[in-house]
């Protein structure tokens, strides 16, 4: 256990020291954010910085901790994440439309499912019991990988939250793993901490004011990462263990879904660029950069205790904090107009029913002192 942390910690070393060079190299390749009405920066960026990411998690899984995994399922992660790296070098050099990128995206799915074997083979649902997914195993697992890769690509829009979010999720699945879902015979809670690590050695160069910026390189493979370890502990799933990787990336998620319904309401395509997202959202509130960052920081922490809290949870209790969970969020969510000044339901409802109970009190009087002489 001793050699494992003290490798563990030497995984942060070698990150950190790989990403000046990584910067260099985006300069020569032409890997460089400019400003412009969607970005934040006011400078031209480096990109590309999960390259370095990349490469210190393999020097991890190859070198520093190579017995702790099968070599099989390892060398078609390596294959398939490759493709992911190359789709995201690509498009922060040259930029890809969405539909290529969603196609690079969906090769390395396959890879993961056809050659590494992993992917979703049943599910027991409450009252329904176990459930055999057979050929909707493939339809699934390749939605999930894309879905979470995509998530934790939107909320690429600040220094530093990426990476800081991704971290965050990436330690509470790998103690959700280890304690709570027992997986740890699987190396998947050891590669969600790896990876952490790599980030972790990252983020001083990535948090504000930025030196470097993941890019669609860091991000997408993040998110790949994080969907296919998550696919990995959740290879027979059950309902709640379904649901607690959906909680831990709280924050992606809930960006992803409402930038959806707020683009199909404002009748636009979903694949379409706005500024009104999550971070968009709170620095329109007053926040400054940094204190976005942390913010949501704050939120992903929230969400991963609830995670904790889910998984403690006795069968009875479950429902009540989905439901809480939900309204709280929804809550959240329009107060901050994640959908739009308009779209705000809720808030109206309970606005109407306070106004209604309001109305319905009787009015006190007040007191007339004449009436004590």
């Amino acid at each position: 256990m001793f050699q494992t942390i003290v490798k563990l910690f030497l995984l942060v070393i070698i990150s950190a020291a790989i990403t000046p060079f990584i910067r260099k190299l985006a300069f020569v390749l032409g890997a460089v954010d400019n400003p412009n009405a969607r970005r934040v920066n006011k400078r031209p960026m480096p990109t590309i910085g999960g390259l370095g990411i990349f490469i210190a998690f393999n020097i991890g899984t190859f070198i520093l901790l190579r017995n702790k995994f099968p070599t099989h399922e390892l060398f078609s992660i390596l294959l398939a994440a490759s493709i992911i790296i190359l789709t995201g070098l690509i498009d922060d050099i040259n930029e890809l439309n969405p539909k290529q990128k969603m196609f690079g995206i969906l090769l390395a799915a396959l890879v993961i499912y056809f050659l590494a074997g992993i992917k979703m083979n049943e599910i027991s649902l409450p009252w329904l019991g176990t459930i055999q997914l057979g050929w909707w195993s493939l339809p699934i697992t390749v939605f999930w990988i894309l879905a979470l890769t995509n998530a934790v690509n939107l909320i690429d829009g600040l220094d530093g939250l990426a990476t800081g979010v991704s971290m965050i999720s990436l330690i509470t699945m790998g103690i959700v793993g280890y304690f709570f879902l027992h997986t740890w015979q699987h190396y998947v809670p050891l590669m969600c901490i790896m990876l952490a690590c790599c980030l972790l050695g990252f983020l001083p160069y990535n948090f504000h004011p930025a030196k470097i910026f993941l890019g669609d390189t860091g991000a997408l493979y993040i998110g790949f990462m994080i969907s296919i370890l998550s696919v990995k502990g959740l290879k027979n799933v059950t309902f709640i263990s379904m649901l607690v990787p959906i909680i831990i990336l709280g924050v992606p998620i809930t960006d992803t879904v409402y930038a959806m319904i707020r683009r199909k309401l404002n009748k636009k395509p979903i694949s379409s660029a706005d500024k009104h997202h999550l971070h968009h959202q709170l620095m329109k509130m007053g926040l400054s950069h940094r204190q976005t960052v942390l913010a949501i920081y704050g939120i992903s922490l929230i969400f991963s205790f609830v995670s904790l809290l889910f998984i403690s949870a006795p069968s009875w209790g479950i429902w009540p904090l989905i439901l809480g969970l939900l309204f709280a969020l929804e809550l959240f969510v329009e107060t901050i107009g994640l959908l739009g000044e308009k779209y705000k339901p809720l808030l109206h409802f309970l606005q109407k029913n306070i106004n209604k109970m309001m109305r319905a009190d009787p009015e006190v009087k007040p007191k007339d002192h004449n009436d004590d002489k």
